[in-house]
């Protein structure tokens, strides 16, 4: 049952950029696809207050945030309990950051030239099994 809401139900996702360009592309896009885009956020401390107080179902979190880490806040949303799946995002190529990635709590990644409504949900998906208690307010057990 909880798997319909992933396959069928709106996404409400959070979108963490240093660019407000980008966030403004990436929020029209997935918006028109269906995701509901509850939040952006261009810092750690921005993103980590919107994870808490909007409770988004993903979190979508550039690598690079200006002089922050994108990895570090992935660890930091996660070491704070928010059930949020974290999606890294990038405009470099996975296999360029392929340990970075294995090496983070996010469920997976998505390079920018690739964001979509279904890549998100494909990453979702197959996330599933290898992290489900951080996919569980998606797609459950």
């Amino acid at each position: 049952m909880d798997h319909m809401v992933l396959q069928l139900g709106r996404l409400r996702c959070v979108i963490v950029d240093d660019s407000p360009r980008f966030l403004d592309i990436a929020r029209r896009l997935l918006e028109h696809q269906g995701i509901t885009v509850v939040g952006t956020a261009s810092n750690t401390a921005d993103a980590v207050r919107s994870a808490t107080e909007l409770q988004p179902d993903v979190i979508l979190v550039d690598v690079e945030l200006g002089p922050e880490s994108g990895f570090d806040l992935a660890e930091r949303l996660h070491d704070e309990a928010h059930p949020a799946a974290v999606i890294l995002i990038s405009t470099h190529a996975e296999q360029d950051l392929a340990e970075l990635i294995s090496g983070s709590p996010a469920v997976g990644f998505v390079s920018k030239s690739d964001l979509s409504s279904d890549a998100i949900r494909d990453v979702l998906r197959a996330g599933d099994g290898t992290e489900g208690e951080r996919v569980a307010p998606v797609s459950g057990p």
